[in-house]
């Protein structure tokens, strides 16, 4: 009888996991067992707080008639919000060794983001950011820490990938000054610039030495996290919708809205994880552009949430916007979604022209759905389900020709 493998270091359920100080070393990109850890599902469940003050802020913003303004404010603050995220998890991927000062430095970024949820709605109505940089201020000096950990335990060429990654962040958390002394109307154009060099770092740090970031890990948390910011989305539009029936007795007018958003969030649960995007993760290249792209897949499933509370407030009154403004507030992000979703992983599994299309032409349909008056959020439901019912077909029917047999009868 052979004894059942014993679980990698880092491992979930792991015996003996947390020590003293250990050296901050590069784990293996092929080690076993390599799942999220508590503190890592901790961390992301922190992260939502900040990304549902967002979607509050929005919602106002979209609700009282300011949606450009709104979305531009959206845009940059969940921006810091997602960059934050995505430096921890592939740090982590690759160095995390749960000894006691990993956890405290850990547990210093998830105090930061909470510092900087606070700031969101200061940002979305007075445009004053200095909550949100302060908060950000606490993430990145705990981030450059870590990496000056590994620079003291790693011989060259990775302490020198280390050490600049440790300048990057220093230098762009400065950079982020702009927002606090720049005129008001030079703050975008700050954000774009700050932005950009942001995330010029990975590749410049990593161009002679790659990071271990482990392939199935980045894609599990990856896919948590899109579970979180649903949930989030799946709980605004819950709460939207008990406020209209408590105050305004509204159940019949809101049940296409609630059927509709149901119909929304569980297909693009089910699409998202359709396929397993692990496998695709092969080099820097590919894994940067998946990894950066999920800016828009995890900005539109928030914003799907704060759409159909948009939806909602029109329906009962509260929101003084048209019913074509409130029905975009559902169907623009959810089409976004579908786009991202399709050309970061998606289409890697697709099969002929048919399969291709399949969500690029939902995604169109979705948006054609927003003339269809107060029927329009519970239309876009309706073709995403039809979406996720056509996908699963073509996938069955092209299986049954690969084998060469029949689909047994139900």
């Amino acid at each position: 009888m052979t004894s059942s493998p014993t679980p990698a270091p880092g491992s979930f359920g792991a015996p003996g996991r947390r020590g003293p100080l250990r050296r901050l070393t590069a784990r293996g990109r092929d080690e076993a067992y390599r799942v999220a850890t508590p503190l890592e599902l901790f961390f992301d469940l922190c992260f939502v707080v900040a990304v549902a003050q967002a979607g509050i802020q929005l919602v106002h913003a979209v609700a009282g008639g300011h949606a450009g303004e709104g979305i531009g404010d959206y845009a940059m603050v969940f921006f810091a919000i997602w960059w934050a995220w995505m430096n921890f998890t592939w740090f982590a991927s690759a160095y995390d060794n749960d000894d006691v000062l990993y956890r405290v430095v850990t547990l210093v970024q998830i105090a930061g983001v909470l510092v900087l949820a606070a700031g969101i709605s200061r940002a979305f109505e007075d445009h004053e950011f200095l909550a949100v940089w302060l908060g950000y201020l606490i993430m990145r000096l705990a981030m450059t820490a870590q990496w000056l950990r590994v620079a003291r335990a790693a011989a060259p060429p990775e302490r020198t990938m280390a050490l600049r990654y440790a300048g990057g962040v220093a230098l762009c958390q400065i950079g982020w000054l702009g927002l606090l002394f720049f005129p008001e109307s030079a703050r975008p154009w700050v954000f774009l610039v700050m932005a950009l060099l942001e995330m010029c770092v990975p590749p410049y740090a990593e161009k002679d030495h790659p990071t271990s970031w482990h392939p199935h890990h980045i894609s599990e948390r990856y896919g948590l996290f899109t579970i979180i910011v649903l949930g989030e989305t799946i709980a605004a539009a819950t709460v939207a919708v008990k406020s209209g029936i408590d105050e305004n007795d509204a159940l019949g007018e809101l049940l296409p809205i609630a059927a509709g958003g149901l119909l929304i969030i569980f297909a693009a649960w089910w699409i998202y994880f359709a396929v397993p995007i692990h496998g695709h993760l092969r080099s820097n290249r590919q894994a940067f552009l998946w990894g950066y792209g999920h800016y828009l897949v995890f900005a539109s499933a928030a914003a799907i949430g704060a759409g159909l509370e948009v939806a909602v407030e029109q329906t009962v009154g509260k929101a003084h916007i048209s019913t074509l403004a409130a029905s975009a507030a559902v169907t623009l992000p959810t089409a976004l979604y579908l786009l991202t979703v399709w050309a970061l992983h998606s289409r890697y599994f697709k099969v002929g022209m048919t399969q291709q299309l399949v969500l690029p032409s939902a995604a169109l349909l979705v948006i054609c759905c927003t003339f269809l008056g107060d029927w329009a959020v519970l239309a876009a439901g309706v073709v995403l389900a039809l979406t996720v019912a056509t996908g699963e077909t073509l996938i069955m029917r092209r299986v049954t020709r690969e084998r060469g047999t029949t689909t047994p009868a139900a």
